[in-house]
This record gives C-alpha cells, sequence and structure tokens, in this order.
C-alpha cells in the first residue's frame, strides 16, 4: 500500500461536475487535487447590458437551489447602486422568506444525502418503512419540515425558486398575508421535530478536526443572514463594500472554479454554517439557545461534521426567527420604491445556505447593468475541502480503497457545496504500485 493513485473521474448526480486525484508515493500524499470540472457559466457577464430591473430574476438562474439568495443578493446590490433604501416591512418580508429557504435547503441537506451515513445505510431508499425504526421516523420529520420552509417561502414570495413577486425596492405583488397564521400554527407545532433532528446530528460521532479561519455574516442584535458585517476567527470586522479587497484570487490549474484566500495571508478559510455557528452562537434566538443548548454548546468548533449539526441548529433559529416575524408583522399595502436611475455601483453580501455570498452592480445612468461580479460560498470552501480532504488522506493511508472513498465522500458532504446532490457520489477507481 505504499504507493497508489485514487481516481475519483466523475461525480454522478450533482450540480455541476467534481473530481478528486489522489497520488500517494511511499506512503505520503504526494499530490492531491479536488477538481471542480463544470462551474463556470459567465451569467455575470450575461447580466451586462440587461436592465438593472431584469437582472436580479435573471440571475437567480445560477443555482436552483439557493435560487433565492442570488435573488436577494442581486437585488441588494443594485438597491446599493441606486441609492434605493426599502421599506421595515420589506425587510422583514424578505427575512421571512430567507427563513423559508433556509428551512427547506438545510432539512434537504441533512436529511436526504446526510442521514443515510449518520444511520449507515447506502440511501434514503434503504430505511426500513417501519415507524418503530428511528430512520423512518427521522425521514418523515423531514417530509413535513422542508414542505414548511417551501410553503413559508411560496407565501412570502410567490415560488421557492426564481420567484416572481420580489423587485427593486419592494414587491411587484404583495405577499398571501392571509395565509400567514396558518404558518404561524405550524411553526409553533414543527419545533420537536426539528429538536429531534438536532439530538440525532449531536449524537452523532463522526469527527474531522482541523483547525481553520472562519469567516461570517456578524450583526449584533440578532442571528442575521442578510445583514451585518464580516467577522473573522481572530474578531476582525470587515463593511461589505470592503470585503472583495480582502480577498485574494487563487488560480487553481486543475479546476474550473476559483479559489480565494483572505486578507492576503497563505491561509485557507471556511464558510458556511459552521462558521456562523463558531462567531455567531452568542447571539441566537433566546428560545433556540434554550431549547438547543446541549448542541450549541458543542460550538465554537473545529470538527468540519458539525457543519451538519450547525444546519440542523439553523432550522430550530429560523423557525423561532418566523414565529417572531409572523407574530409581529402588521401587513399593510404599500408601493414599493422606485427612484429615477442613476450612474452608481452597489454591492451585498449575505448568507447564502453554504455561505458567504457577494454580489456587486455597476449600473450606468440608464439603468443598464455595465459589469458584474459574483463571488459564490463553494469557491470560497474549495482550497479548505481540498486541505482536509489531504489532512485525512495523510492519516489514514493504512484504511483500503474502500474506506477512502466513503470518507472523501462525507468530507466533500460534510460541506454542503453545490455540487453536492446525491448521497451516492464518489466513484473511485485505486491502483497500487
Amino acid at each position: 500500500m505504499a504507493g497508489r493513485n485514487i481516481v475519483v473521474d466523475t461525480i454522478s448526480k450533482i450540480e455541476g461536475n467534481a473530481g478528486l486525484e489522489v497520488v500517494v508515493e511511499d506512503g505520503t500524499v504526494k499530490d492531491l487535487r479536488f477538481k471542480i470540472t463544470d462551474y463556470r457559466r459567465f451569467l455575470t457577464v450575461a447580466a451586462r447590458g440587461k436592465r438593472m430591473n431584469a437582472v436580479p430574476s435573471f440571475l437567480s438562474r445560477i443555482c436552483g437551489t439557493c435560487s433565492v439568495a442570488h435573488l436577494f443578493a442581486s437585488l441588494m446590490a443594485i438597491e446599493d447602486s441606486q441609492g434605493i433604501e426599502v421599506s421595515a416591512q420589506t425587510k422583514a418580508l424578505r427575512r421571512l422568506a430567507y427563513d423559508g429557504l433556509m428551512i427547506r435547503d438545510h432539512a434537504l441537506h441533512l436529511y436526504f444525502f446526510v442521514l443515510p451515513d449518520v444511520l449507515g445505510v447506502d440511501s434514503i431508499f434503504d430505511i426500513p418503512d417501519d415507524p418503530d425504526n428511528p430512520g423512518h421516523t427521522l425521514l418523515r420529520d423531514s417530509f413535513d419540515i422542508k414542505r414548511l420552509g417551501s410553503d413559508i417561502t411560496n407565501t412570502t414570495i410567490g415560488a421557492t425558486i426564481h420567484a416572481p413577486w420580489p423587485t427593486l425596492g419592494g414587491f411587484l405583488k404583495p405577499p398571501e398575508h392571509a395565509k400567514f397564521p396558518d404558518l404561524l400554527a405550524r411553526l409553533e407545532a414543527i419545533r420537536p421535530q426539528v429538536l429531534r433532528g438536532i439530538e440525532m446530528f449531536l449524537e452523532w460521532d463522526a469527527s474531522l478536526v482541523r483547525n481553520s479561519d472562519y469567516l461570517c455574516l456578524r450583526s449584533d442584535e440578532r442571528f442575521d443572514f442578510l445583514e451585518g458585517d464580516v467577522t473573522s476567527s481572530d474578531g476582525e470586522r470587515i463593511s461589505e463594500k470592503r470585503f472583495k479587497q480582502y480577498l485574494r484570487y487563487v488560480r487553481i490549474p486543475h479546476s474550473h472554479a476559483e479559489g480565494y484566500r483572505f486578507s492576503g495571508t497563505q491561509e485557507d478559510y471556511l464558510v458556511g454554517a459552521l462558521a456562523r455557528l463558531n462567531l455567531n452562537h452568542d447571539v441566537l434566538h433566546p428560545r433556540t439557545r434554550a431549547d438547543a443548548a446541549d448542541a450549541v454548546s458543542a460550538f465554537p468548533s473545529d470538527n468540519v461534521f458539525h457543519n451538519n449539526l450547525a444546519q440542523a441548529i439553523e432550522i430550530l433559529q429560523c423557525v423561532d426567527d418566523a414565529i417572531d416575524i409572523l407574530n409581529d408583522l402588521r401587513f399593510s399595502e404599500e408601493k414599493r420604491v422606485r427612484p429615477d436611475a442613476r450612474a452608481g455601483t452597489g454591492v451585498s453580501l449575505i448568507e447564502a445556505p453554504r455561505g458567504l455570498l457577494y454580489h456587486a452592480a455597476s449600473v450606468n445612468d440608464e439603468g443598464i447593468v455595465e459589469d458584474y461580479d459574483v463571488v459564490v460560498p463553494t469557491a470560497q470552501n474549495q482550497i479548505n475541502i481540498e486541505n482536509d480532504l489531504r489532512y485525512h488522506f495523510e492519516r489514514n493511508l493504512d484504511k483500503d480503497d474502500e474506506g477512502l472513498r466513503l470518507d472523501a465522500e462525507g468530507i466533500i458532504r460534510a460541506y454542503d457545496p453545490c455540487m453536492s446532490c446525491a448521497t451516492n457520489f464518489l466513484k473511485m477507481d485505486m491502483t497500487r504500485r
């Protein structure tokens, strides 16, 4: 086993294409390459020349799963370029819709992709159809949780994917607020099921501990996905307008995805739910902190598998935040803000389910987008994922090929990257020499 070549040629049933190549010589990892091979689609280039009010809907097509994240990030970047300040009601409704996105997206990842790993089965189709089986109960929970997240977003912005109602300065159509009381009742009822999932991921003993730097948004007022400054592990706070100045683009020859380092250092960094819980656990909703106290006490954590636990806690956070919004909101019909077009550059930085999402727009005085830039979470995490894989392989070369393949699968999946769309996504061929 001194010399081995590990090749993951095609990762199937994913969003995009990725692979893994590992070269082992004399019992040492000589080379490891995590390759994203179908990543660039040039949508930001295609946004140039379009009217600013059309661009957010267009760029929501960057991702079906995170459509709402790209929609809101684009709206906020262009609004910033135009000096548009939306109403408090619009902000609250966007926050509510975003809670729905996080509930739905995290439930999809945790229960459909990761739950089989926890239970030691190949896929959700191998979970026995037996009410006495814990996996069966958790899977049924997932259907309720995911459906509720979708219904929140559908009710608030018109659709879970490529929502038609949000627009620059407000809404094209008011939300279906008559459905809010039913959503409120369902949110209260779902909490025990969400807590059951948190307990499962707290008890799961999967571990890969490697010290990383963490980056996320932080608002001192609340646990917020849409507003705040970027904060790092050392406590530095950076405004969204300065964020791109701290990123250093890294060309990765074996990948179509761009990579990034932060603040000019040579260190990798991690974005996503693990970063958010590490740096923001103190501002979680009081009910979330109280009812998930054991799980919250696990943070800060350097275990990459705790990204799954962090997502489970965030589901409860979003449930509790949505309950507050629905209890406090006094909905009224209002017109959207529609100023005349002006030349300007705007940025937005929000937390997509997988981490920091950056949008920047340059608009001319006729309302035409002249330039656009997007930095997605998976690009920021790519170097960290590769280094985690290297770290694990260097310490576990005594394992057989199948064991290493499954380990690599779990590590990649722990990040919930944009290409992880199925439980079985690594096909690995190994040759020994």
